[in-house]
């Protein structure tokens, strides 16, 4: 077995133990499916019945005429009806139940993923493109429900089908059975090879599509980078060449799996002409003796070779589907993060010191390539401690760690002297207050991105924090003050939404606080505002800031300086300053 065949295998199984909610509506619609199938099987002893009813063959002739039994002829005619509308009141009941329990089940798997993407690390972010994360959970779901829609009743319809005209045509006859059955190894070789060559294509499309969505969704939110360096030409380029590969492949395995219909049209009509050269000569020869055996011969073949038919039609769905399948399942089986199960909660929320001690911490993204090592450090509670250093000195993964965004790979942490691997996540990050260098609002009103995730916020403490944030005014300018809805990202300036991002913090009131570069994207002279609000809300609190603009920092009680990923300097800015080490430089660099 190919390691593609096994790697989906090992995803249909999943998704038989995803779907096992529904094991009971998929019975019910598999049993009336089955009842469908059994009405069908009867129609064509039916119209063997009902032909030889009407035949004259075999009968004798009174006064130069044929005599009919209209009332038998009836008979057959209203039993042939009722097979016929019985299959197709069960077929239809069947299609509802099932197409209803798929689409639910499709919308289970999007709540799955939904719920996934909060559980996994942010490490899996760092190395998977969002366009591909968002072509699973729409794409790819989708692709799943509709495979299943159209493929499930084929496969129970086809197989359960195939066994009824089986027995059923042997115990017609057995000679002209044999006939039929010749051709079912030919179809299901065509079937097979079809299989093994588009399987791989179909697999590969749903990648490129999870590409060409990456680029999509890269391009549209890069567009004002794009357009600042006149890029266009050159990201239409990137997008056509992954899109023609998406082309060139579809178009594979489409044209592979297309070639299965006609083929398996060539066969039924040998078959059909093979029945009827049988069915002649044995009745030539006396081994039949009745003519309506070759018409219910002839009803079925169709019904033997349609369920190939379909099953081959709906090849290229099966197979574009398990592909779906395959992404789905590997999203929803990737590493989460570790379960903490009831942690209780080990510090006091309203009397929080402030301490905090980094013991010989070391952390890498790669196990084998430290980005911070052997870092300690003590900070008493209330500092306003600042680390500086240049990109990719290892400043903002510090603070990471801190919240637990990333687990140390080796060293420990400590908050009043508890150890951050002992606490719940949800413990740690409530205790810290965090303004990112990357902001984000969500859409709804500028208060529910304010007092984001928070009850009960005080109205005229709100109102304070609008003024000391400096967008008083910009709420006045609202239709709905600050309850306008804002409909989208590109509603706010970068220096709102970072005004946003700082108001969202001091409405949070935590005991201690982050700040990664919160003013990097605001004016000098509302930096110089804001910074009052900060050392208001700094004052007391044991406080974390990152900055690249040193003049924000020169009142901090303590400096880290880091250097690839080590503190190389310690102190304060009078102190550093009289170092004349890299503190000073970068110091002086800004200013002279």
């Amino acid at each position: 077995m190919s390691k593609q065949v096994k790697k989906s295998s090992n995803k249909l199984g999943a998704l038989v133990k995803a779907f096992r909610k529904y094991y009971v509506p998929f019975a019910i619609s598999i049993v009336l499916l089955i009842a469908s199938v059994v009405f069908t099987i009867l129609t064509p002893g039916t119209i063997r019945n009902l032909t030889n009813a009407i035949s004259p063959v075999g009968k004798t002739a009174v006064d130069g005429k044929f005599a009919v039994d209209f009332d038998l002829v009836l008979y057959y005619a209203i039993l042939l009806m009722i097979y016929i509308g019985s299959s197709f009141v069960t077929s239809i009941i069947s299609g509802l139940i099932l197409n209803t329990i798929i689409q639910k089940f499709s919308k289970d798997l999007k709540t799955q993923i939904s719920a996934k993407i909060n559980k996994l690390p942010l490490n899996y972010y760092d190395t998977t493109q969002i366009g591909d994360i968002l072509s699973t959970i729409t794409n790819d779901v989708d692709t799943l429900s509709t495979s299943l829609q159209n493929s499930v009743s084929v496969l129970v319809q086809s197989s359960v089908m195939l066994i009824g005209v089986f027995i059923a045509m042997f115990i017609a006859c057995w000679q002209m059975a044999l006939v039929v059955i010749a051709s079912l190894p030919i179809m299901l070789i065509i079937i097979l090879l079809t299989f093994k060559v588009a399987l791989p294509l179909f697999d590969k499309n749903q990648k490129v599509l999870g590409e060409v969505n990456a680029v999509v969704e890269e391009n549209y939110s890069g567009q004002l980078v794009i357009k600042a360096f006149n890029a266009e030409k050159a990201k239409i380029e990137e997008f056509k060449a992954k899109n023609d590969l998406l082309g060139s492949i579809l178009y594979k395995s489409q044209a592979y799996g297309g070639l299965i219909e006609p083929a398996m049209s060539f066969v039924s009509y040998l078959t059909y002409a093979a029945v009827l050269i049988a069915g002649g000569l044995l009745f030539a020869n006396g081994s039949i003796n009745d003519i309506g055996i070759i018409t219910g011969f002839i009803v079925y073949v169709s019904l033997f070779q349609e369920p190939l038919s379909q099953i081959g039609q709906a090849s290229s769905t099966i197979q574009l589907g398990t592909a779906a399948c395959n992404r789905v399942f590997n999203f929803l089986e990737q590493e989460e993060l570790s379960e903490e199960g009831e942690k209780p909660i080990l510090l006091d929320h309203n009397n929080i010191r402030g301490e905090v001690e980094f013991k010989d911490v070391c952390f890498g993204y790669d196990p084998n390539k430290l980005t911070i090592k052997h870092f300690s450090g003590k900070i008493k509670p209330g500092m306003k401690v600042a680390i500086i250093g240049p990109t990719g000195a290892g400043k903002t993964t510090l603070v990471n760690l801190l919240m637990r965004f990333y687990e140390l790979t080796s060293g420990d942490i400590l908050v009043d002297g508890v150890s951050i691997k002992d606490m719940s996540r949800h413990e740690l990050r409530d205790i810290f207050g965090m303004i990112l260098q990357e902001t984000w609002v969500i859409n709804g009103s500028l208060r529910e991105n304010i007092v984001y995730n928070l009850k009960n916020v005080d109205e005229n403490r709100l109102k304070e924090i609008l003024e000391e944030t400096n967008l008083s005014h910009y709420v006045e300018t609202l239709p709905q003050g600050i309850d306008t809805v804002i409909q989208k990202e590109s509603a706010l300036s970068s220096g709102q939404k970072q005004l946003v991002t700082i108001a969202r913090a001091m409405t949070e009131n935590a005991p201690m606080l982050i700040l990664d570069e919160a003013t990097s994207n605001v004016d000098t002279r509302t930096e110089i505002l804001i910074q009052k609000a900060m050392d208001s809300l700094t004052s007391g609190r044991t406080s974390f800031v990152i900055a690249h603009r040193l003049s924000t920092i020169k009142n901090a009680d303590l400096i880290f300086v880091m250097k690839d990923g080590n503190i190389v300097e310690t102190g304060t800015h009078d102190s550093l300053m009289k170092l004349g080490g890299l503190y000073s430089e970068i110091y002086n660099s800004q200013f002279n």
